[in-house]
């Protein structure tokens, strides 16, 4: 007798597609779809994609963001922001050669709590010294921290995707040295507040939840205390170059003093006699 053969359950048909969809700051627009046989397996996806996907503008496609589905209700999967980049392309296609790339790698705290790691950077028109690479990356701390401490998550997510924060640190920091583009190349959600749900930080140099984060004033403090060292050494430079010149001077005079004393001498003498 033949054996009896055993039907397929083809596990396709049991699943079921979800949509999901941005937080409600971003208008909740429909980033993706996903697929599984049971709700309680999506939590903890991840999913990337571009701000032109969600706003149809396609110049924005170089910016990508990346969300956490942290709930499901019905068939729409809820998602928390996690942070976001700039293409690897976009950023080779602004780099240029004989200039010069300003980088820094901030963590701040906002105003409801969130603990954010910003990456902004600045590339420059031609080549900048060391002094004005200093200065300007001293600006662009103190232009961001201060920003943040001041705004809330979800407005400063905003002002970074739509270039609003860029565009203030290019307007206060061109007068150091003349700058071609000002972009913020990465944020990263390192904590969110004790409320709400803590999402995973995978990346080596986001500082974890035990590790101190530096009071905004600290950070602040810190980069005025450099501009003030940088504009003291600048200052002390020409002044001990004068120094110079003046012992310079003096050593002739000293020698040409001690002549004219012997001769007032012999002078006193030839009168006493």
């Amino acid at each position: 007798m033949g054996r009896k053969q055993q039907k397929k359950v083809d596990s396709w048909k049991e699943k079921k597609w979800y949509s999901i969809v941005a937080p409600e700051f971003l208008n909740r627009a429909v980033v993706g779809q996903t697929i599984a046989s049971d709700p309680a397996l999506l939590p903890d996806r991840i999913i990337e994609t571009t701000v032109g996907e969600i706003s149809g503008e396609m110049s924005k496609n170089n910016i990508k963001m990346r969300f956490r589905i942290i709930a499901v209700n019905g068939d729409v999967a809820e998602t928390a922001f996690l942070g976001h980049h700039l293409t690897n392309d976009y950023l080779r296609s602004i780099v240029k050669r004989q200039t010069s790339k300003v980088d820094a790698i901030l963590t701040v705290r906002t105003a409801d709590g969130y603990i954010v790691t910003i990456k902004p950077t600045c590339f420059t028109v031609k080549r900048a010294r060391t002094s004005q690479i200093k200065a300007i990356r001293s600006m662009m701390t103190r232009i961001v921290v201060r920003r943040a401490v001041k705004t809330n998550f979800e407005d400063l997510v905003q002002e970074i995707v739509t270039g609003k924060l860029s565009s203030m640190v290019y307007k206060q920091t061109k007068n150091i040295y003349p700058l071609r583009r000002v972009e913020i190349r990465k944020t990263e959600v390192v904590k969110t507040p004790a409320q709400r749900r803590v999402p995973k930080v995978v990346e080596d140099e986001a500082p974890t939840a035990e590790e101190p984060v530096a009071p905004v004033a600290e950070q602040v403090e810190a980069a005025e205390v450099s501009e003030t060292a940088e504009t003291v050494e600048e200052v002390a430079e020409p002044v001990e170059e004068v120094a110079e010149t003046v012992e310079e001077v003096a050593e002739p005079v000293e020698e040409v003093a001690e002549p004219v004393e012997e001769v007032a001498e012999t002078v006193e003498a030839e009168e006493e006699k």
